[in-house]
């Protein structure tokens, strides 16, 4: 749950995504998962983080989902309590073509197979 005091949510630019840290941050199953799950929502599909059922405390939750944004791979913002999520794949596909959708076709192999 977003917090009315948090701070301001930063996201690097186009240009700052970096390949080895886009993928650092898509090598991690649960991350993997929030990724795959925000491809699901359609190219505008925004989904809160509380929509996620993680296998991991709220703390660890908060924390892939800063490292994600943080590298780039997707764009928060608050509404109220809730903080959106959304991917960042037009950003994405112009640096890293074809990374995003490998990744989200190795999210949902590991989904299928557990």
């Amino acid at each position: 749950m977003a917090s009315r005091t948090s701070t301001k949510l930063v996201h690097p630019d186009r240009a700052a995504l970096r390949f080895t840290t886009v993928l650092s941050a898509l090598g991690d199953p649960v991350r993997l998962s929030i990724v795959t799950r925000l491809a699901e929502a359609g190219p505008d599909g925004e989904l809160a983080c509380a929509t996620f059922a993680l296998p991991v405390s709220k703390s660890t939750q908060s924390g892939h989902f800063k490292l994600l944004r943080e590298a780039g791979v997707i764009h928060q913002r608050d509404e109220g309590t809730r903080r959106l999520n959304r991917l960042r794949r037009e950003d994405l596909d112009a640096r890293f073509p074809g990374l995003l959708d490998i990744a989200i076709a190795q999210g949902r192999d590991v989904t299928a197979h557990g």
